[in-house]
C-alpha cells in the first residue's frame, strides 16, 4: 500500500517535544530537520531563544542537526549560519538524495537519524521512503506560502483517511 509511505513513526506538537534522552534511547545520532513551519514560521528570518536552547540541549547530548530545506539558499543560509548549523538547500523533498547527502555530511548511518518535518508529502514521505524514522510536528504557523497550501489540503485528505482506519490516534 503506496499510503504507508504518508504515515509518520511518531506525531509530536512541537520541536520542543523531541527530547535528547528519548533519541539516545532510540539510538539516534543525528537529526535531520526542515526549516519552515518546522522550527519556527516560515516568515520568521531567524530561530526563537527557545529553539536556540533546544539546539545547545542536542548538541551538549552530542545529537547532530542538519537542516534540509525545499527553500532557496538565502533563506536558509540566514537562518542556518548565525547558529552555525548545516544545511543543505533545495533539498527538493521527497527525493531522496539530500536525506542520504545529510547523514553522509554527519558521518551517521541511516538508522541512527530521524527525520523530522512538518508535511507528509515531502519531509515525511521523503524519509519513510529513504528509510528513516519519521516523527510529524504540528506546523509553527497557521500560514503558509503557496505551494505548501496545496500540500495541506492533500495532507488533511490523507490524514482523515489514516484516522477513519485507525491508523493514528492524535488530532490536528
Amino acid at each position: 500500500m503506496v499510503l504507508k509511505h504518508f504515515l509518520p513513526n511518531e506525531h509530536v506538537k512541537t520541536i520542543f517535544d523531541i527530547k535528547p534522552e528519548r533519541l539516545k534511547q532510540l539510538g539516534v545520532k543525528g537529526i535531520i530537520t526542515d526549516l519552515d513551519n518546522t522550527l519556527v514560521e516560515w516568515d520568521r528570518p531567524s530561530a526563537t531563544p527557545k529553539l536556540i536552547e533546544w539546539f545547545d540541549e542536542m548538541r551538549k547530548s552530542n545529537i547532530l542537526v542538519t537542516i534540509v530545506s525545499n527553500n532557496n539558499e538565502k533563506r536558509v543560509k540566514a537562518f542556518s549560519d548565525p547558529l552555525d548549523i548545516p544545511f543543505i538547500f533545495q533539498a527538493r523533498k521527497p527525493m531522496g538524495m539530500a536525506f542520504r547527502r545529510a547523514i553522509a555530511q554527519m558521518g551517521i548511518k541511516r538508522e541512527e537519524a530521524v527525520v523530522v518535518g512538518d508535511q507528509l508529502l515531502t519531509d515525511v514521505l521523503g524519509g519513510n521512503r529513504s528509510g528513516f524514522h519519521t516523527i510529524l510536528v504540528v506546523p509553527v504557523a497557521s500560514t503558509d506560502g503557496f505551494f505548501t497550501k496545496f500540500n495541506r489540503l492533500v495532507e488533511r485528505r490523507i490524514l482523515n483517511w489514516f484516522r477513519k482506519k485507525g491508523k493514528i490516534q492524535w488530532e490536528d
